[in-house]
């Protein structure tokens, strides 16, 4: 009876021992999509890596496909960058564990404006899947490279050992040329093969004569014709072409974007996708050929300073009720139309005329920025309007952190539709 108890207990100790065998070779077959088992020791996949920064971060042309569903949904986001990390561990076989790590940053365009800003995401896998596929591609072609350290694998039949020579040859040198437009072209050490001096002098020549070819052909290669390019940080990109349109984000500078349409005041872009947005004309260089505004092209129209002329100016509570000056001191400048016939004056002219008013009387306000709150702008007329602006945001734009239309989009308009208009023709 003992002995068949041996047998049992024996028989359960090997089914155990199985079961514990077949889970582990499960759960080493099911590693994660982030981390890899590398035959290569530590060495090795470091140095590989090293070949592969270019891919270690960049832009996403979509986040569809790269992130997982976050908070909001993805045709929300917009920018989208990712930049990988890795780590690499010795294991005492001499292999190597490498885990890539993927963190994913895009631009949150929230429809109120309120929470907008950059937002970290979560990557799917795919990325840190490829990155592992190309690292182990690269390690397996440098496997295929000659070692500097050992004799070089032959790449023809084998030499009979009476032939062999006592040492392995070394690799002829391999002659480069390097056409960097931004340095000198060199050429080989000479040796046993190198042309004589006048033959290396024609040969420098004439590679000095390719590399101005290639940079005449860079020279020469054409920017995109429907590329607009912004020309100051955080100018604003609106839904709709106007001036009290809040922003949907704010542009950085020499972003480009694809040109859809213009006109007078505003350039139609394509944002990303079927993502569409409006800026402000003055705010971007236009593509060659067209000007950047068409305002100047008008030399019949009087200046904005002739059409009107101020009549009052005051300081007074501000007369409204716009959060940031409520209850507020504001110095009041009223104004009213040379010649009430005029129909030069239409809201292009206010808004230019208005900037005049709040350039001139910057100086006066923030001397007195403990009592003044702002400047309030009133033209006097059955058409006419307020526009009033903050200190802080004319310190802003006075400052150069904000734009002309980057102000207008943070002033106060009333009626907006008096002030709707498709830009102003002054710029800074």
């Amino acid at each position: 009876m003992t002995s068949a108890m041996t047998r049992g207990t024996y028989s359960r100790a090997i089914l155990v021992a199985v079961a514990l065998l077949s889970l582990a070779t499960l759960m080493s077959s099911q590693t994660a999509d982030n981390e890899r088992v590398l035959s290569q020791p530590k060495a090795a996949v470091e140095k590989a890596w090293k070949t592969l920064q270019s891919s270690a971060g960049g832009r996403l042309p979509t986040l569809e496909g790269f992130a997982k569903p976050a908070e909001h949904p993805l045709d929300r986001y917009e920018r989208g960058y990712y930049q990988a990390t890795l780590q690499v561990t010795a294991l005492p076989t001499g292999g190597s564990r490498v885990r890539v790590s993927i963190k994913v940053t895009a631009w949150y365009n929230d429809p109120a404006g309120a929470r907008s800003g950059y937002q970290l995401l979560s990557s799917n896998g795919r990325l840190e899947a490829d990155l592992l596929d190309q690292l182990s591609q690269q390690i397996a072609k440098a496997g295929d490279r000659p070692r500097p350290d050992g004799p070089s694998e032959p790449q023809t039949a084998a030499i009979p050992a009476a032939d062999s020579p006592a040492s392995s040859v070394p690799e002829a040198p391999e002659i480069k040329r390097d056409f960097s437009l931004s340095e000198n072209v060199t050429s080989q050490p000479p040796n046993e093969h190198t042309p004589s001096s006048p033959d290396a002098d024609k040969s420098d020549a004439a590679l000095r004569s390719e590399a101005q070819s290639l940079e005449e052909v860079l020279k020469s290669q054409a920017h995109p014709k429907n590329l607009v390019a912004v020309k100051k940080l955080g100018t604003p990109v609106v839904a709709t072409p106007s001036l009290t349109a809040k922003p949907m984000f704010l542009a950085s500078l020499h972003d480009e974007f694809e040109m859809l349409d213009f006109n007078q005041d505003w350039v139609h872009i394509r944002i990303s996708g079927l993502s569409r947005g409006w800026i402000w004309r003055n705010s971007v260089e236009m593509p060659e050929g067209i000007p950047d505004t068409t305002a100047a092209a008008a030399p019949s129209q009087a200046p904005a300073a002739d059409l009107f002329r101020v009549v009052r100016e005051e300081t007074a509570p501000f007369p409204g009720t716009w959060e940031p000056l409520r209850g507020k001191n504001v110095k009041i400048i009223s104004v009213e139309k040379v010649d009430e016939n005029t129909k030069d004056a239409g809201s292009k002219e206010r808004l230019e005329y208005a900037k005049f008013l709040l350039e001139k009387n910057y100086a006066e306000v923030s001397a007195k920025s403990q009592e003044l709150s702002g400047i309030v702008v009133i033209f006097d007329s059955a058409d006419g309007g307020m526009i009033a602006a903050s200190f802080t945001t004319l310190k802003e734009w006075k400052a150069g952190t904000l734009s002309d239309s980057a102000l207008w989009h943070k002033c106060f308009f009333d009626p907006p539709e008096t002030f709707d208009t498709t830009g102003s023709s002054a710029s800074r």
